[in-house]
């Protein structure tokens, strides 16, 4: 344990909380963007208000996209986590005793509360993330398609029931498991905690949340929401911090489901540490998706799409297209490409690119970029680095590295930044032999305008989500989010349907009803 712990430790410097992977020309002002106007004192959120953390410890919080310091987060410690699974506790009770048409009553007001106040959670988002105004908006819609979803509770979590045999029936119901917790990344501040927090609120069972110690504001204005809709206290709550926040989850006796999100290493340290105490565990980690093009491609929309894919939120989210394989000689396709990436400006309205997270982020980009130059003999296409050191912030531009081997650390590695890689092959064989070479298995896409190339494709990725001519094939309720291989610890995927299954336990009642003994008492409809 000693060795989780140290390993954990580490990782935490690069980010505990999603993935290890932070402009440049004058950033254009938008209207979209607004100074913060006094620094801010982010607490944890226990039994329906803030309360500080016992340590009395705080870490400055930055953003991204001046860095500046805007205000302090709690660092909490175990303590902070009891007192939190305490109050859960005092609230589980009563909150799982209603039924499913009541707690949905709950979680509709909660996605109305989100559309009135879309605008400004997107500037809280905005600038705690560094996130363009469109993207901010569209993470709170998508985060909320899946309160609209856990709406349906009454019917997602109807069991079965069965006349098994003669006068026997079967009947299977679907159970809360208690307190939860949920570890949220910081790349969607607010759309992947909804990947969890809805559903696991509908279907019966109270809910502990640790956000990104670098993204901490945004729940907390969901926790200010939450109180206005009229959820009683304790049954969501929040816990900052970083390393032992997370410890204390994996290891309290009385949470007995927790999941995860952010890099492989940690998502694999955390889902076997709760393993090893005994806990239900989804864990989502880290992505390395494919693009192939095929000559048959439309290049227009392609180029548009992969565009979009790889530069979209700065690259920093696990859909993010950073590999893409050219099925024979292509430039035509690869020179649209870096045209349309090319006229990204750094800002944070339309047509813009947002910053990265931070300091840490900036420099991991430069030495992929870097290597990639000077140890593989790659060629830059873009480069943005010149988006690098031109003002205060995190800035990189798009890039754009042709490679000479797929065995390229900055095309093998997730990097979680604005950067694509490109190999060019020339058979499909050799493709789909490098997609499925990768230890992660998230996403992959085709680009052809051939449905028997895309089937022959589709049929061998080595990935959860496909796409194709979709870049970024998210799959939406009641379809469920989850990679493969190293991308996903756990059994089950996240949202939809699995996220049901994920929150729930069955229990199966089965019955049968003898004749009765005395029939002058007991059988009175006879």
């Amino acid at each position: 344990m000693h060795r989780v712990n140290q390993i954990i430790g580490q990782i935490h410097q690069q980010d505990l909380t999603n993935n290890p992977n932070n402009m440049s020309a004058q950033v254009t002002p938008t209207a979209a963007m607004i100074p913060v106007a006094n620094p801010v004192t982010v607490d944890n959120w226990i039994n329906g208000r803030p309360v500080p953390p016992t340590t009395g410890q705080y870490m400055p919080l930055y953003q991204p996209r001046d860095g500046t310091q805007t205000g302090k987060v709690a660092l909490s410690s175990a303590a902070d986590v009891d007192a939190a699974v305490a109050a859960a506790k005092a609230a589980f009770p009563a909150w799982s005793r209603l039924t499913a048409k009541a707690r949905s009553q709950y979680i509709f007001k909660l996605r109305q509360a989100l559309i009135d106040n879309a605008e400004e959670l997107a500037q809280v988002v905005m600038s705690e993330h560094g996130k363009t105004h469109g993207e901010a908006m569209g993470s709170i819609q998508k985060g909320n398609e899946t309160c609209e979803w856990a709406c349906s509770a009454p019917i997602a979590l109807q069991g079965r029931i069965q006349e098994v045999s003669g006068g026997v029936t079967c009947h299977e119901v679907k159970q809360a498991l208690g307190v939860v917790a949920c570890i949220v990344p910081f790349n969607f501040p607010i759309m992947v905690p909804f990947w969890t927090l809805p559903i696991a609120l509908a279907a019966g069972n109270v809910v502990i949340l640790k956000p990104s110690e670098k993204v901490p504001r945004t729940m907390t204005k969901v926790m200010e929401i939450i109180k206005s809709c009229g959820f009683p206290d304790g049954v969501v709550q929040l816990v900052q911090g970083t390393v032992p926040v997370v410890e204390a989850i994996c290891d309290h006796p009385d949470i007995p489901a927790v999941s995860f999100v952010g890099s492989s290493r940690v998502a694999e340290i955390v889902a076997q540490r709760c393993r090893k105490n005994n806990k239900r565990v989804l864990a989502l980690g880290a992505a390395k998706n494919h693009l192939v093009a095929l000559p048959d491609c439309n290049t227009d929309m392609c180029s548009t799409d992969i565009m979009v894919s790889f530069s979209g939120c700065a690259g920093q989210r696990c859909m993010a297209a950073s590999a893409l394989i050219v099925v024979k000689e292509q430039s035509e396709l690869i020179k649209q490409i870096v045209e349309k990436a090319s006229k990204l400006v750094p800002g944070q309205g339309a047509g813009q690119m947002g910053p990265v997270i931070d300091e840490a982020a900036v420099q991991r980009c430069h030495k992929y970029i870097e290597e990639a130059v000077s140890r593989d003999g790659a060629k830059i296409l873009l480069d943005g680095r010149s988006w690098t050191g031109k003002q205060p912030g995190y800035w990189v531009g798009p890039t754009i590295i042709l490679h000479k081997s797929a065995n390229d650390a900055a095309f093998r590695d997730e990097i979680f930044g604005p950067i694509l890689s490109i190999v060019q092959v020339e058979t499909k064989e050799e493709a789909i032999a490098i997609e499925n070479a990768s230890p992660y298995g998230n996403a992959a896409c085709i680009y052809t305008t051939i449905g028997a190339h895309a089937e022959w494709f589709t049929q061998r990725f080595e990935a959860g989500m496909v796409g194709v001519n979709i870049g970024v094939p998210v799959p939406r309720e009641p379809f469920s989010f989850g990679g493969w291989n190293k991308s996903r610890f756990g059994d089950f995927d996240i949202t939809g349907e699995h996220g049901i299954e994920f929150w729930t336990r069955k229990k199966k009642i089965t019955t049968k009803w003898n004749p009765p003994v005395n029939k002058g008492t007991a059988d009175w409809m006879s």
